[in-house]
């Protein structure tokens, strides 16, 4: 079952329960795949999936920034929210690597790439960014690399 209609069976799930604060979730979920769908980036009708993966973790992304700016506002109500959505769609995405587990995958890219100074950082983020879509946050493996390459 692709994600598309896994998001619609949840969302009648979500309609039969009234859980209104997981189908706004969905909805958001839902509408962003759809967008991408009659967007440019797409020739056909079918997203591909490290798009709709990387779809997921910016909308992720986007829900923890807000709760962020909320918290900061002592907004505690509108954070909870925020926070609840982004857990709903975190679970839409494979498990996240631990650091380690990043470490490794990033080192073996250094190795492939034969990557020594800070100036190599975009070969290996490039390729880092592909191998581990949906499965680390970019600003973990961008400090990773950094660190590794030492910038």
């Amino acid at each position: 079952m692709d994600l598309t209609e896994k998001i619609n069976n949840d969302i009648k799930q979500a309609m039969l329960a009234k859980d209104k604060r997981k189908l706004e979730a969905l909805r958001a979920i839902k509408a962003a795949l759809l967008l991408i769908k009659t967007g440019k980036d797409t020739g056909t009708s079918e997203v591909p999936e490290e798009l709709e993966l990387k779809t997921l973790q910016k909308l992720v992304k986007q829900r923890k920034e807000s709760a962020e700016l909320f918290k900061n506002q002592n907004r505690s109500d509108l954070y909870e929210e925020e926070i609840f959505q982004a857990a709903i769609i975190e679970t839409y995405l494979p498990a996240q690597m631990s650091e380690e587990e990043i470490r490794g995958v990033v080192e073996q890219i250094i190795a492939k790439t034969g990557a020594t100074t800070a100036k190599d950082m975009g070969k290996v983020m490039g390729m880092a960014s592909k191998e581990l879509t949906g499965k680390a946050d970019n600003k973990t493996v961008a400090a990773l690399v950094k660190e590794i390459l030492g910038a």
